[in-house]
C-alpha cells in the first residue's frame, strides 16, 4: 500500500508543478509495456482484467497467477500494452481504486519468467480488432494521453457518501485511513469555498441595494406646476 501512497504523492506532485510529460517519473519505464496489478478479488477473471484495463489501450498479453493445484487466482497479475504509454494511463487512473471490494496496486513492470520452459504466447489476449477500430483506438489514447495529466484522480470526484461507503465495507483495508482523511480534506475544500461563493454573493447583493438607495436619495424632485389658462 505504500506504493500507492507514493504514486499519488508523485502524480499530485507533477501536477501541482505543471511538470511535462518528457520530464515525469513515468519516463524511467519507457522500456517496457507492463503493468504490475495486485490486490485483485480473486473472482475477476482474465476477461474482466482485460475488459477493465482496456479502458485506456489495448492488452495484448496477460498472466494472472494461479495456484497450480487448484488453479486458483493469487490476486495479482501482469500486463502487457500494445502501445507502452497506456502503462502510464493505466498506472495513474487505475491505481488506488476499489474493484468489488478491494483497493487496487497498478505500478510499472519489468516482466521476468520464472521458468527457461515458459511459453509466453500462452498468456497472449486471444482477440484481434479490425484494423479501423485499432485506429479509432490510437486516437482514442491520443487525446487521452494529452489530457490524463491536468485532470484530478477519479476518486476525488465521486461522492463523499461513495468513497465512506466502500471504506465500510472493508475494515481491515490498510488505506482505509488514508482515503478517508484524503476524502475528507477534499470535502471540507469544497465547503469553504461553498461558503466563501455564498458569502461573496450576499455582499455583492448589499452593495447593489446600498447603490440603488443612493441612487433614490440623490434623484431631484420634480414638481408639476399647471399652466394657467389665457383666460385666467
Amino acid at each position: 500500500m505504500n506504493t500507492i501512497r507514493q504514486i499519488q504523492a508523485l502524480n499530485k506532485r507533477e501536477l501541482e508543478n505543471v511538470v511535462p510529460p518528457s520530464a515525469s517519473w513515468h519516463t524511467d519505464y519507457r522500456d517496457t509495456a507492463y503493468v504490475y496489478i495486485g490486490g485483485l478479488s480473486f473472482d475477476l477473471t482474465e476477461g474482466d482484467i482485460v475488459t477493465i484495463f482496456s479502458q485506456f489501450g489495448e492488452p495484448v498479453w496477460l498472466k494472472l497467477a494461479r495456484d497450480k493445484e487448484t488453479g486458483k487466482s493469487k490476486g495479482f497479475a501482469w500486463l502487457k500494452y500494445e502501445d507502452q504509454r497506456s502503462t502510464d494511463l493505466a498506472v495513474d487512473n487505475l491505481g488506488g481504486v476499489t474493484i468489488l471490494g478491494r483497493i487496487v496496486r497498478v505500478d510499472h513492470a519489468r516482466y521476468t519468467k520464472k521458468n527457461e520452459d515458459e511459453d509466453e504466447t500462452e498468456f497472449d489476449v486471444a482477440f484481434e480488432k479490425p484494423e479501423q477500430d485499432k485506429d479509432s483506438d490510437r486516437r482514442h489514447h491520443r487525446r487521452e494521453h494529452r489530457k490524463h495529466r491536468s485532470k484530478d484522480k477519479r476518486l476525488s470526484d465521486r461522492p463523499h457518501k461513495q468513497i465512506n461507503d466502500e471504506l465500510e465495507r472493508s475494515d481491515e483495508d490498510p488505506m482505509k485511513d488514508y482515503l478517508a482523511k484524503e476524502e475528507s480534506k477534499r470535502h471540507q475544500k469544497r465547503r469553504s469555498r461553498e461558503r466563501r461563493g455564498s458569502r461573496e454573493r450576499h455582499r455583492n447583493r448589499e452593495r447593489a441595494e446600498r447603490h440603488y438607495a443612493d441612487d433614490e436619495d440623490e434623484r431631484p424632485s420634480h414638481t408639476h406646476r399647471r399652466h394657467r389658462s389665457s383666460r385666467d
